[in-house]
């Protein structure tokens, strides 16, 4: 398969699918609508995950696990929630296969075997995990509950791309039970934030905290707090979310607390999740034509030493400096790989780091040796420089973070310069069709509204910003009253 992929400028969704495929991230499954996650994706995966549990085990959360399979009359028990995913959900019905008496070598369910209930698999686990906490709450001295989950969840998409919108994916979900609205509140806002640092320390993607409408909230949510980015087609996509329940969850399943008057009383409850989509946001956020790039904060190699010989004393000439290379970087917590195969020629390699967004590559060659000097690229910027060995693993230590900051302020410069102010809705639709990005436009906060916009120019509210001041003003579709602006894209 050829490596060069389409320009994004030709089609940026082909440019998109080519470059998930050739970096060797993911692939489709014999299974429609699912998703093959290969080694170098799972890699970076992996890195994201363990940043996260990090923040999450350092904010007072624990990790648990829940069943992925949930009866359909606990997942009816919360109406809007289960409104809400009823579309998306896959159904078990039967527990047993049987041969196929007219098929030989065939299999068919066996028609004896229906389940008295049927399950649901889950696209989210807020059932589940209520009916569960019924038993596990019954004093405030049980509250806070703060328990997260990773898992996988399905949700039964018709129209599907890798990473981005999957019938399975991997995510996290937290869950957390609380005695008060305020503590409740508190927790929303405080996920919100910790997805938001990692979004800009780590992905380098800025991101916009605000809230939802009433329309695009999480389906049985009284607020949904989330963080927007904006990709470099001039798309939004929905990063995170943090929603607070109310006490909607407790009620369904009738999860109450004795609280510190003995009063018997309803807990409030807060969830939140991410998704491996995070990796379809972080692709398109900041790769080009050549292929990923990756912030040295989550790239599985954040240096590859690729040898350039002729013979095999050169080889082991240069394999000696390239392994003292690897010891002194690895000594910095820096992750290296010494690209040692003899399978491949330099330039092949060359291609294989820069397609997969390796930040830093070091060449090393005879002339290098004999110099005391390595070659470095930079695959943000695509320059190569000579640099001493001498302090070479400082110098290196020093690029990575400079390259960290780059990248963030070439996608925050982006993203500020496509955030656009319109006060008409001739304004509204040509900065859609030309300029695209975040429109901030004043909304008459009616739904009939937000989804007439939506009709005429496919385009969404994304949030109401949380950093926002209060600014009076006319709707920019019907010409009622306005109370602020609201961001309006359109979105993945």
């Amino acid at each position: 398969m050829s490596k060069k992929l389409t320009s994004r400028a030709d089609d940026y969704s082909k440019w998109y699918n080519e470059l998930v495929v050739k970096a060797d991230l993911a692939e489709n499954s014999a299974v429609r609508g699912c998703m093959v996650i290969k080694p170098y994706g799972y890699a970076i995966w992996e890195k994201m995950q363990a940043e996260l549990d990090r923040m999450f085990k350092e904010t007072g959360h624990q990790n648990a696990y829940f069943p992925l399979f949930v009866p359909k009359s606990l997942f009816e028990a919360e109406e809007k929630n289960a409104e809400g995913f009823a579309k998306e959900c896959a159904v078990v019905t039967h527990y047993r296969l049987q041969n196929d008496p007219d098929k030989p070598g065939k299999l068919r369910v066996d028609p004896e075997a229906k389940l008295e209930e049927e399950l649901v698999v889950r696209p989210t686990s807020e059932a589940i995990i209520w009916n569960t906490y019924r038993n596990w709450i019954q004093s405030y001295r049980d509250l806070p509950l703060l328990i997260n989950q990773w898992a996988n969840v399905v949700r039964w998409e018709m129209r599907t791309r890798l990473f981005l919108r999957t019938a399975e994916f991997l995510w996290q979900e937290g869950h957390t039970a609380h005695a008060t609205k305020e503590e409740a509140l508190k927790e929303t806002k405080l996920i919100n934030n910790v997805y938001a640092t990692f979004a800009e320390n780590f992905m380098a993607i800025p991101v916009i905290q605000g809230v939802k409408t009433e329309s695009e909230r999480f389906a049985g949510a009284e607020e949904t707090y989330c963080i927007e980015a904006l990709m470099q087609d001039g798309k939004a996509l929905q990063a995170g979310t943090s929603h607070f329940l109310g006490q909607n969850f407790a009620k369904a399943f009738d999860v109450k607390f004795a609280n510190k008057e003995g009063q018997q009383d309803y807990v409030w409850a807060t969830s939140w999740g991410v998704s491996t989509r995070l990796m379809g946001a972080l692709i398109m956020t900041h790769s080009d034509d050549q292929g990923l790039v990756l912030p040295p904060n989550l790239a599985p190699n954040q240096v590859v030493i690729v040898p350039i010989y002729k013979n095999e004393e050169q080889f082991e000439a240069i394999s000696e400096v390239a392994n003292g290379i690897v010891q002194k970087l690895r000594a910095k917590g820096i992750s290296v790989k010494y690209d040692d195969r003899d399978t491949q020629r330099p330039g092949a390699k060359f291609a294989q780091h820069e397609l997969q967004g390796v930040p830093l590559r070091i060449a090393i060659g005879p002339k290098d040796l004999e110099n005391e000097t390595v070659e470095l690229a930079r695959r943000d910027t695509l320059t190569k420089s000579s640099v001493a060995l001498d302090g070479l693993e400082d110098h290196i230590q020093s690029l990575l973070k400079e390259i960290q900051e780059a990248i963030f302020k070439k996608a925050l410069d982006f993203r500020d310069t496509h955030i656009t102010k319109v006060e008409t809705f001739e304004e509204f639709k040509t900065v859609l069709e030309t300029k695209t990005g975040f429109v901030s436009a004043h909304w008459d906060g009616t739904n009939e509204t937000e989804e007439k916009i939506k009709d005429l120019t496919k385009a969404t509210i994304r949030c109401i910003p949380l950093d926002q001041e209060p600014e009076e003003g006319v709707c920019v579709y019907s010409g009622k009253p306005s109370k602020g602006r609201v961001l309006f894209a359109k979105a993945y």
